[in-house]
């Protein structure tokens, strides 16, 4: 299928594989694994990086410059901020200057949740990518699970009415069963 635009789906994956491996992510069990193919929306979205204090790696290799204290967070928790345009700095020429040191968030990041919980990202460039994500189903369960992860940002919403889209999402994927 191709979107408005002329963009072809994109294959996200078997539901339910890929959602054992994002709530194993979320839990702190390694990372994601999304296949960007190039697409660098989440780094040019105007997003802050929360970056936590043991993530020494990440810190070394970002200036200190470019690191703020984190807002509501405790001591040490810090953010990296983006440049004028919306773009994180670490971004050089079209690709992560520092991909293999990144931050735990970067690290976790996967837009296909927005599909996986049924909402729209609040970023225009990574809803648009989002929506082309197509996944698959191996046996009917999975797309029960994947309804599942879809119904509960009904009762999400309204417990937290003030959390952003990838709040929502990420606490619905985070706590499907």
């Amino acid at each position: 299928m191709v979107d408005a635009d002329g963009h072809a789906d994109l294959d996200a994956g078997d539901f339910s594989t890929w959602l054992t491996g994002m709530q194993a992510a979320l839990h702190g069990n390694g990372g994601s694994d999304v296949p960007c193919d190039g697409c660098t929306a989440c780094c040019t979205s105007s997003q802050f990086v929360f970056i936590e204090p043991d993530e020494s790696d990440a810190l070394a290799h970002i200036p200190a410059a470019l690191l703020f204290p984190a807002p509501r967070r405790p001591r040490g928790h810090v953010v990296l901020g983006y440049d004028d345009r919306g773009h994180c700095p670490m971004l050089v020429d079209g690709r992560c200057s520092i991909y293999e040191h990144r931050p735990r968030a970067c690290r976790t990041y996967d837009c296909r949740v927005f599909p996986a919980a049924g909402i729209d990202a609040d970023q225009p460039a990574i809803a648009r990518r989002a929506r082309r994500w197509r996944f698959t189903y191996a046996a009917p369960a999975d797309h029960d699970r994947h309804e599942a992860v879809r119904g509960a940002i009904v009762s999400l919403r309204e417990r937290h009415d003030h959390a952003t889209a990838t709040e929502l999402a990420v606490r619905a994927v985070s706590s499907a069963s």
